[in-house]
């Protein structure tokens, strides 16, 4: 019987493990054979893992899907403002009721005993996956891939790996090619893998795993590739689309939109065409991610020439990311950032990405985050790469002393953690 509100049960799963995050199978394994294990009782799979680009080559998909007429399920994570985000139930967010419920099993079922917060609300979205009718489930690993609560899928339908960068080493190793690794094992056996843009010793380290496991692999630039067009973009797999640009603004998501494509064509047994993929390009939707916000109390405190965008990119490369389009496409007026980072971040790379770039920074500490950099030390950081910038209280008193400062019409772009930018989607209404 439904008595709780899902959050109450959300904050007494936090507390059953003394670590956020601890990489293992062996908890999850044990709660869903408790559970009847759901996982194996799923529609068709598309497992995603990758460093950056996982949520927006899922929303790609999914918007293609939906077109053809298909029932998506989706898992991703973070989540910016509530967690039923993370679960979507054949098209739509799953209900507070059934989450509840779903939570409220697994609670029972796991008895007390140590499991992680993503662990145990993995199993819960299993459950929902498994007792709601849907064609197809865009499943995204939450941290790495081969211990990752997710990667418990015999037989995925197809895997998909996204650019891999450095990022999380306390938990999936110091370099490139170890983090890819990690990643790399979600490929199975005779599944097909498609590959997204890679550094050379991330791709040798997925092509080695692949070619270990028997994963048949199709990789961007050597499979599929993509190039732009005025209006619109090519994807070339031994023939060639013409397709609309992706809605998802930068450089880096056309690379995206092709993986997502070339994912779609290894998918057995669904019908897409070449209408539904462009309605996938033009109408995915991922908030936070370069993201223009056009209203709310944030965006009033602008005149009216101003602009207000916000990313939750937060690693080096994601920085270079988000430079380059600001360089490439945002001339028209000075850029402003408004940043805060989690301290387990490379700030200084994702900030040195922005010098000669952004005119300067305000820093915040993200609000309710203990592991968040103080706006002090982001400001120092930031200085100490050449990046100009300043402490600030809060989002408002960032905001006020960018207009002090700038002097002409601007562009702010608020970014830097996911964290950050579910807080600035929360106050802005």
């Amino acid at each position: 019987m439904f008595a709780q509100p899902s959050d109450a049960i959300l904050a007494r799963l936090m507390t059953l493990h003394p670590k956020l995050i601890d990489l293992s199978l062996d908890r999850v394994v044990a709660l869903l054979d408790k559970l009847g294990n759901p996982h194996r009782r799923l529609p068709p799979v598309v497992h995603i893992a990758g460093t950056n680009g996982k949520g927006s080559v899922a929303a790609y998909m999914r918007a293609a899907l939906e077109s053809a007429g298909y029932r998506v399920h989706a898992y991703t994570s973070p989540h910016l403002v509530r967690f039923h985000e993370r679960i979507r139930l054949a098209g739509a967010l799953v209900d507070e009721k059934y989450l509840a419920d779903c939570l409220q099993r697994c609670e029972d079922a796991n008895g007390g005993a140590p499991i992680t917060y993503f662990e145990i609300t993995t199993v819960a979205a299993f459950l929902a996956f498994a007792e709601t009718p849907a064609d197809i489930l865009l499943l995204e690993v939450g941290l790495g891939g081969r211990l990752d609560a997710t990667n418990l899928i015999d037989a995925p339908a197809v895997t998909v790996i996204t650019p891999v960068s450095i990022d999380h080493q306390q938990f999936l190793g110091e370099t490139l090619a170890e983090i890819a690794g990690e990643k790399a094992a979600i490929q199975k056996r005779g599944v097909p893998s498609v590959i997204g843009p890679q550094a050379p010793e991330a791709a040798a380290a997925i092509d080695a795993y692949a070619a270990r496991i028997g994963a048949p692999t199709f990789r961007f630039g050597r499979s599929f590739s993509v190039e732009t067009m005025s209006g619109g973009i090519v994807y070339n797999a031994g023939r060639r689309v013409m397709l609309p640009r992706p809605v998802l603004p930068g450089a880096h998501q056309i690379d995206n939109a092709a993986t997502a494509i070339a994912a779609l064509e290894r998918l057995k047994g669904f019908t897409i065409t070449e209408l539904d993929l462009a309605n996938g390009l033009m109408n995915a939707e991922w908030p936070a991610r370069m993201q223009r916000l056009k209203s709310g109390p944030l965006v009033d405190l602008l005149p009216e020439d101003w602009e207000l965008w916000l990313d939750g990119g937060h690693n080096a490369a994601a920085g270079e990311a988000l430079a380059a389009h600001a360089a490439e496409h945002w001339t028209d007026r000075p850029l402003w950032l408004v940043v805060g980072m989690l301290n387990n971040k490379q700030a200084d790379r994702f900030l040195a990405a922005f010098k000669g770039i952004a005119a300067g920074a305000r820093t915040v500490t993200i609000p309710g985050e203990p592991a968040s950099f103080t706006a002090e030390e982001t400001a120092a950081i930031a200085s100490g790469v050449g990046l100009p910038a300043e402490p600030a209280e809060d989002f408002p008193s960032a905001i006020a002393t960018i207009l002090k400062d700038a002097g002409t019409p601007a562009r702010i772009l608020i970014c830097g953690s996911l964290y950050l930018a579910g807080r600035v989607l929360s106050e802005n209404g």
